[in-house]
């Protein structure tokens, strides 16, 4: 995704090493080179001077293993989604324990179908239950799953068991990373501790400010109330008690229909592609131009979000060159307050509805 565009990406200039010898620089950077590094090989340099500051750091052997698998874990997750970086992907959460018979998983099955039919790829976590049907919807070849290691068997579902696509991971934090920062949205379907979970998880990476803002839409059988009952105890006691702020309902919505649940999700990629934070700027990639007296109303609308100067459109910025593949697209610019980031999502809906020329 991009930028990690399930996280918050800041600019900033790569920094040399500090307390490290000139010559080892110097022997790390030939290495890199000769390596072959031909991508960002600044950062190449960081990791190993990373590594080497460990040496000195006089570390246990069991923080030193938890590091090196937690980067060989990372890194053979990004390997594996690479391929795929240009496909949208949207994430399914629910109980790995409900039957295929149950109208959750019909519609899970149903949901991961209809969203292969508009292009996106499945996650799921690999197990059976709502993950499975999911991507017995969306098919083999449409399907990720990032399963986890437990003590007790934890077999992925039939549909992915043994695909290249299907990631093992031993750390639950390796895996939630790649969760947030490969989709474009998230699909909560009734679940346990898991999925409950994995969404607080979601709502506090954009409620802070630490997750770019995708779709969260939260799906239920006709006549359940799983989540308007979950809604409840948000409204009626975290709500009431300042624990949270009501902008914070803005990231999450409720449906019961398959069709509104996707819909709502490409909705919110009807004009907005992306974003992005230069430095202190918000810039919020888009597919089409939007008029004058759009970019206007805008300004009007979202004064409050303003720390300074105000909403503007214009071409890429030269920061962005390393994207050149998005480097034509216009770009709506703010410099806003790093709060209240339910309003970021208001925002991105204001833009998808406002008038294009």
């Amino acid at each position: 995704m991009d930028d990690f565009t399930g996280s918050a990406v800041v600019d900033q200039p790569i920094r040399r090493s500090a307390n490290i010898p000139p010559e080892f620089e110097t022997r790390v950077r030939q290495l890199v080179a000769d390596w072959g590094a031909e991508k960002s090989p600044e950062l190449i340099e960081e990791l190993i001077v990373t590594a080497l500051k460990m040496a000195r750091d006089k570390m246990g052997t069991g923080d030193l293993k938890l590091m090196s698998r937690s980067l060989k874990e990372m890194r053979y997750a990004a390997k594996i989604f690479a391929p795929y970086r240009d496909v949208r992907k949207v994430v399914v959460f629910g109980s790995a324990r409900t039957a295929p018979s149950e109208p959750e998983a019909q519609q899970a099955e149903e949901f991961g179908r209809q969203m292969v039919a508009h292009n996106y790829m499945v996650i799921t976590g690999g197990g059976d239950g709502i993950m499975g049907a999911a991507q017995r919807g969306a098919g083999r070849e449409n399907s990720f799953g990032l399963n986890i290691r437990l003590p007790f068997e934890q077999r992925a579902n039939e549909i992915i068991h043994g695909d290249p696509k299907l990631i093992n991971f031993n750390y639950f934090f390796t895996r939630k990373l790649n969760f947030v920062k490969e989709t474009h949205a998230y699909a909560l379907f009734p679940g346990g501790f898991g999925t409950m979970d994995e969404g607080f998880e979601a709502l506090t990476l954009m409620q802070t400010g630490k997750a770019l803002i995708i779709p969260i839409v939260l799906i239920d059988r006709p006549d359940g109330s799983y989540w308007e009952t979950w809604m409840r105890f948000l409204t009626d006691h975290l709500l009431k008690l300042g624990l949270i702020s009501k902008e914070d309902f803005n990231f999450i919505k409720i449906e019961h229909d398959v069709e509104a649940a996707v819909q709502h999700i490409l909705h919110f990629y009807r004009n907005y592609q992306s974003s992005r934070w230069v430095g202190s700027e918000l810039v919020l990639r888009i597919c089409k131009q939007l008029t004058a007296k759009a970019i206007a109303e805008l300004n009007k609308q979202f004064a409050d979000l303003l720390r300074t100067g105000a909403i503007v459109q214009r071409g890429a910025l030269p920061q962005e060159k390393n994207q050149p593949e998005i480097s034509d697209l216009p770009r709506i610019v703010l410099m806003p307050h790093r709060h209240q980031f339910g309003r970021y999502r208001q925002l991105i809906d204001a833009i998808n509805l406002a008038e294009v020329g």
